[in-house]
């Protein structure tokens, strides 16, 4: 009691109180800062500054993590380079000039791969292991020709490691978009693309244009196609609303009939309903333009967003708005805070998902958004 006694007293000696006099229009006005509002200000002032802190520190960490794969890329990358400008020098006298053009020629082909596959989301943590450990068993002979058949060999290892990434990628996605609704094929509307067309079942041209054996491009052609799903696939599901609305909140209710709470009669529900603390951030699912803020009926306060394609949702019972109409948001943008307003029984997000104007089960938005591969 005796320590708690002295705490106390060396508290009320930081904060005693104090009084403001300011003078205005001739007048004196009077202003108390009690201990209790100082403790609660200075309170408020340390929170804010932790938060700055807390957030300045998770940036700072995102971008380094999100530089480090794409550095190991590109220093995996420099280190072929720099084995193939000196191939000549160190192969002089080696007895090997065939292979070490083939090592060369190969080098070349994989270099426009890495080049495509590296705008792939996920790409670059994928393939950084396999051509880490390539290298490492390309420098394990002090042997010219060993070191050269060491190098042929990885280099079929990162080809195989690249198609194995872009296979088991395009296959989750493709079934992500199929829960969602979407056909994978309307992927290919989403991108100007286009080129001269090189038939894949001719490998004497293909092996002319990219200088290597026909085997050899029709392996790198088979993979480049692949990795072109990939990207084609993640566009269209980043435009899609299959992330979950809300972080840690626990679904009460689906879509469906359902019994009405308050007539307790059979009715259809639209959407999905979160249960959650009062002003729990309501999250964007996907890229979009808010297209309407304000109070609906039934609704209570409600953000509709246009995510294009005839994708729109709606997040409805707020207790506050943090969007205007018009406004462009990304995915996990804040769209408000979670509320009980118009016809509900408690604080909880009500969610919906239209498609060409049709509301659609959000639910199966949600479950195909777990099979849309992290990190891009």
């Amino acid at each position: 009691m005796q320590q708690l006694q002295r705490w106390r007293a060396r508290v009320e000696g930081w904060f005693p109180e104090r009084h403001l006099y300011v003078r205005q229009g001739g007048e004196m006005r009077a202003f108390v800062l009690s201990q209790r509002k100082q403790m609660i200000m200075a309170g408020g002032l340390a929170g804010a500054a932790l938060w700055m802190g807390v957030c300045t520190a998770a940036m700072l960490v995102g971008l380094v993590q999100g530089s480090a794969a794409d550095r190991q890329v590109a220093e995996a990358q420099a280190k072929y380079e720099r084995w193939t400008a000196d191939r000549q020098a160190r192969m002089a006298g080696a007895g090997a000039p065939e292979l070490a053009a083939t090592v060369e020629r190969r080098h070349a082909a994989l270099a426009l791969l890495l080049a495509d596959a590296s705008r792939a989301p996920g790409a670059a943590q994928a393939l950084s292991p396999p051509i880490a450990q390539a290298l490492t068993a390309a420098t394990t002979s002090a042997d010219p020709v060993r070191r050269l058949q060491a190098v042929h060999a990885s280099q079929d290892e990162v080809l195989r490691a690249a198609d194995a990434y872009a296979q088991e990628r395009a296959q989750r996605l493709r079934t992500a978009l199929r829960l969602a609704g979407v056909r994978p094929v309307s992927a290919a509307t989403g991108a100007p693309v286009g080129g001269p067309l090189v038939e894949i079942d001719d490998p004497e041209m293909l092996a002319t244009m990219l200088d290597v054996d026909p085997d050899f491009a029709i392996r790198i052609q088979r993979t480049a196609v692949d990795l072109s799903e990939v990207q084609l696939l993640s566009a269209t599901a980043e435009r899609l609303p299959l992330a979950r609305p809300t972080a840690g909140s626990r679904q009460t209710s689906g879509f469906g009939v359902r019994v009405d709470p308050f007539t307790h009669r059979a009715a259809f529900h639209t959407g999905l309903d979160f249960a959650g603390a009062r002003m729990t951030p309501v999250l964007a699912t996907a890229p979009g333009k808010v297209t309407f803020t304000g109070v609906r009926s039934g609704y209570g306060k409600t953000v509709e967003l246009d995510h294009g394609g005839g994708f729109k949702t709606r997040y409805a019972h707020l207790a506050s708005i943090g969007v205007r109409p018009g406004q462009t948001v990304a995915a996990g943008a804040r769209l408000g805070g979670m509320g009980s307003t118009g016809r509900s029984t408690g604080t909880h997000l009500h969610y919906e998902v239209w498609v060409n104007g049709r509301a659609q089960n959000p639910a199966r938005f949600v479950r195909a958004g777990g099979y849309v591969p992290q990190g891009g």
